[in-house]
């Protein structure tokens, strides 16, 4: 039967509510965590544990979750992290303040001998920061829950996680001490570095903040100027929690524009390489684009109409210079709504109603689809099996801030977040409000 299009408003209202069921559903209420992806015996990620402590707040006001039941959820996650073993043990579940990666969904242990991710890190406690914002009665339980956010992050090492240098690294095993990647060149660590200048505890100095914007790319690409980076997420992911209109660094404040505009223009850049579509791959163009980090049909080598494709699984994709191979992610183009609104939408409907990307899934999109590759899974080609913590929650809040703004408007009353963009040196907008 031929579905009914909706309005955009009801659209969007249902897309919200089809991924917040993800958080009431992967998500194990006995301490909290949430499933990085819907595969079998697969562990919790902290970042999307995180997302969906964001999310709570946009549930509760779209009606999707009572406040009862959101307190209590949010508290369970709070009480777990603050009780659950910190130190150098291979099995803990963190240390100096920061967690591992991945979590074992049951014992919320270390999974996989991951590393100790600062970055991931960074995910959660500003979750946590967001709760403690939005929760502002005077129960018991919500006091508690400002308390013990509050607590969680002054915990935060960020000082340790320099490792004696400028730079914040990726992380640290406790089998092989730190990583040798830095946050370095522009990326999804803007917040991360923002924590960290914030913190009341352990602050980041400012030099650190410094040394990271000097790695940083500007370019131009099909015709726009911007500071580069290839994932489209990385132009997402600090945006979710920091409103950037109007307000910026000394960087940006040279280039005459600011990290949203930049975002926007790095959204139309994707928009007009998926238009060019350079290596040929189907179905790219004006309506479907979004590269970015994220799942794939490979790793395979194949011989597709006589071309010699490289198919990739978890990959870094990229725009313009790859990796590409045709996988395209519906939670990148949509989470650019707040930016591009206008070339956004378009795309939307063109996944719900053309390539009807949505039909048969519970919580809206799974995580990519390519068009190319021969396997077809799906009437449009190849679809991924999975659903992602990380992917769905973007959809949800992204989503709100272009509707609402409601956690740009949370997180501008976050006395951390405004420390640390005003040590980064920010000014103008809201911060001077």
């Amino acid at each position: 039967m031929h579905k009914k299009k909706l309005t955009m408003d009801a659209e969007l209202e249902q897309l919200q509510l089809d991924t917040f069921k993800y958080f009431l559903h992967e998500t194990n209420l006995a301490n909290g965590l949430v499933l990085d992806k819907t595969a079998k015996n697969w562990p919790c990620s902290i970042a999307a544990t995180g997302l969906a402590l964001a999310s709570y707040p946009v549930g509760i006001k779209r009606g999707f979750i009572s406040r009862k039941e959101a307190v209590a959820r949010v508290l369970t996650t709070l009480r777990f992290f603050w009780n659950s073993p910190q130190g150098p043990e291979p099995d803990a579940t963190g240390y100096k303040g920061f967690y591992y990666h991945f979590l074992d969904m049951k014992t919320g242990r270390r999974a996989w001998q991951c590393e100790l991710s600062t970055v991931d890190s960074s995910f959660l406690i500003a979750g946590m920061l967001t709760a403690s914002i939005y929760f502002d009665h005077q129960t018991a339980d919500e006091v508690e829950i400002r308390t013990l956010a509050d607590a969680l992050y002054r915990r935060v090492d960020w000082q340790w996680a320099q490792n004696q240098a400028e730079t914040i690294t990726h992380g640290w095993k406790p089998e092989s001490g730190f990583l040798p990647y830095r946050w370095e060149g522009y990326n999804e660590a803007m917040l991360l570095y923002t924590l960290g200048l914030g913190s009341p505890t352990f602050p980041l100095p400012a030099n650190s903040y410094e040394a990271w914007v000097s790695t940083y790319k500007w370019e131009n690409n099909f015709g726009y100027e911007y500071l580069y980076a290839g994932s489209l997420f990385i132009h997402h992911l600090s945006h979710i929690w920091i409103d950037f209109r109007k307000i910026q660094d000394p960087y940006m404040r040279d280039k005459g524009i600011d990290y949203f505009e930049n975002s926007r223009r790095a959204t139309y850049v994707q928009q007009q390489y998926a238009i060019q579509n350079p290596l040929k791959f189907v179905g790219y163009g004006e309506c479907c684009w979004g590269i970015t980090a994220s799942d794939g049909p490979g790793p395979d080598t194949l011989k597709v109409e006589g071309i010699e494709r490289i198919f990739y699984n978890y990959i870094a994709r990229g725009v313009p210079y790859g990796p590409d191979d045709g996988t395209v992610a519906p939670w990148a183009s949509i989470t650019s709504l707040p930016f591009a609104p206008e070339i956004a939408l378009p795309v939307l409907d063109h996944y719900i109603y053309k390539l009807k990307l949505k039909e048969g899934h519970v919580y809206g999109f799974k995580a990519t689809f390519n068009q190319t590759h021969p396997e077809k899974n799906h009437h449009c080609g190849w679809v991924s099996p999975w659903y992602y913590g990380i992917n769905i929650g973007p959809i949800l809040l992204m989503t709100e801030n272009y509707r609402s703004g409601l956690i740009w408007e949370l997180m501008r009353h976050c006395p951390y977040i405004i420390k640390g963009l005003q040590r980064a040196g920010f000014k103008g907008g809201w911060l001077e409000d």
